[in-house]
């Protein structure tokens, strides 16, 4: 297994296929997974790298809103094609489509502004939370777990991820609420490129977002016959902060109904300054239990 963090920044690091028609056109790769289907933030952050090339030097994104359509093949390439919906005097707006074998596996809109001054505040951190430290990596607690899956999330992945209170991969432990947070970071430095960072904190927000719906049911992610998948991600991007470093994301899920469920997380800085903010909706179905 080569290093996933590598991995990870050479799948962002799409062709530009320099095709100018409508609209601009790229190609990009997908990482190895366990279970042949390209990872939702993959993609997700592999379209908003390809509407950052679109952009003037400057103008960054502050929100995106995508729809997951269909399952990606890992071995197949993805291609990117993006429309320069908008440019004004401090917005503009880019919808990336991405396709395998002709057909749209994801659709996005981002919407991208110039650095400007306003009004400013800010909801505070959870505090009273163990901290990174203090709390076991994926690889300890799935490490002697002899399954495909289990090793790369182990192993496999390019963030180091650590549950509060704890992971809920084999079993669901302690009270089963609808909230949990997450300590995150890259597992090595990165590029100082900031639009990178941002593109791998959409990356990032991708997992364990649909979490707060298992762990209010008690189902753990090894539960039999379980099946999940999101549906579509929105995410505001509030302020800058590099992914490599500690990061805390508080997640929680408001309503789960017709077999599907509602997350919101927010992203924090380990000294508390609030990043990113996430909505998502994703399918979750569970056998009956009888």
């Amino acid at each position: 297994m080569t290093d996933p963090l590598v991995d990870l920044l050479s799948a962002l690091d799409l062709t530009d296929t320099h095709a100018r028609t409508s609209e601009d056109i790229f190609i990009g790769e997908s990482q190895w997974s366990a279970l042949g289907r390209v990872f939702g933030g993959q993609v997700l952050a592999q379209s908003l790298v390809a509407a950052q090339r679109t952009l003037a030097e400057g103008r960054t994104v502050h929100s995106l809103h995508g729809y997951f359509l269909r399952p990606g093949n890992v071995e197949l390439p993805i291609t990117f094609s993006v429309d320069r919906i908008h440019d004004g005097r401090s917005f503009s707006t880019r919808r990336t489509q991405a396709y395998q074998g002709g057909l749209p596996i994801l659709s996005m809109i981002a919407s991208f502004q110039d650095s400007d001054d306003g009004l400013e505040h800010q909801v505070e951190m959870p505090t009273d939370l163990p901290q990174p430290e203090d709390l076991p990596t994926a690889a300890q607690v799935l490490g002697a777990v002899d399954h495909p899956i289990a090793k790369q999330w182990a192993e496999g992945r390019p963030f180091d991820m650590r549950h509060v209170p704890s992971p809920v991969f084999l079993t669901v432990d302690g009270p089963h609420v609808a909230h949990q947070a997450v300590w995150l970071k890259a597992t090595s430095r990165l590029p100082d490129d900031p639009d990178l960072h941002r593109a791998a904190l959409a990356y990032a927000s991708d997992y364990s977002i649909l979490e707060p719906i298992f762990r209010r049911h008690g189902v753990a992610w090894s539960t039999p016959g379980l099946k999940a998948a999101s549906l579509d991600h929105a995410m505001w991007f509030h302020r800058f902060g590099r992914v490599d470093e500690w990061m805390l994301y508080a997640q929680e899920s408001p309503n789960a109904t017709g077999g599907r469920g509602l997350s919101l997380g927010r992203i924090f800085s380990r000294d508390g300054i609030l990043l990113a903010s996430v909505a998502q909706e994703g399918m979750v179905r569970v056998p009956r239990r009888d």
